[in-house]
């Protein structure tokens, strides 16, 4: 299970002291790294606002289709499963081209796993939707279409990642990710009423009550 459909998944994570903060992994589009497909951060940089002076917190930030793949890039998406069949050869990442990327994006999993083993990371928070970093939702298929497909899942260094024991969330998981701001800062109030992403209306519309479509 996703750390974010684990209601009781943050009361595993230590509370940390400036003397010891907590560690965590970030996506680095969120750390506003300009590692997109386009050479952006997609405008998610403004995410860790709050949390850069946190002295509870360590961030360390990896881009794994930067790492393999290099920025500006084509636009990888898994066919055929999410990340865990890419991992066990049952699905492939090709971009809109259809160039096999699949052993690059392996590659770029692998290293990120490397660097959360590391810097002793506790947590992770990763950018959803991504082919790499997809934590809840992900393309089915190339996204590059005139409708786009989209599937519940893990990208491939999410997969990755959470196969060896590391917990993680989306960057779209706002409740869950409240509970970890609060957890890293005891004066933080999330507001009321925040949803994860599979709470949030339109993946309730899309995938239903059940999660399949």
């Amino acid at each position: 299970m996703l750390l974010a459909h684990e209601p009781d998944g943050f009361d595993q994570l230590r509370v940390p002291t400036p003397d010891d903060p907590l560690r965590i992994l970030f996506s680095g589009c969120l750390a506003g790294q300009p590692c997109g497909v386009d050479g952006t951060d997609y405008g998610l940089g403004a995410v860790l606002r709050d949390w850069v002076s946190l002295p509870t917190v360590r961030m360390f930030t990896f881009c794994p289709e930067d790492f393999a793949l290099g920025t500006p890039r084509t636009m990888p998406d898994i066919h055929g499963g999410d990340g865990r069949a890419v991992l066990a050869g049952r699905a492939r990442v090709l971009d809109e081209h259809g160039t096999d990327l699949t052993e690059k994006m392996l590659a770029g999993a692998a290293a990120m796993l490397a660097h959360a083993r590391r810097h002793a990371v506790e947590v992770c928070v990763l950018t959803d939707s991504s082919a790499a970093c997809g934590t809840q939702v992900i393309s089915d298929g190339c996204r590059l279409v005139a409708v786009r497909k989209h599937q519940r899942g893990l990208g491939v260094a999410a997969a990755l990642l959470h196969e060896h024991g590391y917990p993680v969330v989306a960057q779209r998981d706002f409740r869950s990710i409240g509970r970890l701001h609060r957890l890293v800062d005891p004066t933080f109030v999330p507001a009321p009423g925040l949803l994860d992403h599979h709470e949030h209306d339109w993946c309730r519309a899309y995938f239903g009550e059940a999660g399949t479509r």
